[in-house]
């Protein structure tokens, strides 16, 4: 079970490959001393990869990547663009 701290990162808009634009995006906790970690991807809101996640989390973390979508890919959008870091 973990310890109930979980850090989320994004990443910035990225093409994959098929050229479509994607945001990546990282669940992490510390789980019995091994890191867990969830990798989603944006628009889609799939968790494409886990370790240590019950399928229930990860649908829960789905859901959650559904409910924030807009905010999460126009936050990625501001940190695409250097320009807007000034």
């Amino acid at each position: 079970m973990a310890d109930g701290n979980m850090t989320m990162t994004y990443s910035a808009i990225v093409r994959d490959k098929d050229g479509r634009k994607i945001v990546r995006v990282k669940f992490e906790r510390m789980g019995k001393g091994v890191l867990e970690v969830a990798e989603g991807i944006l628009p889609d809101c799939k968790i494409i990869s886990q370790n240590g996640y019950t399928a229930e989390e990860v649908t829960g973390l789905e859901e959650y990547l559904r409910g924030n979508l807009e905010d999460f890919m126009s936050k990625a959008k501001v940190i695409s663009n250097p320009l807007k870091w000034l």
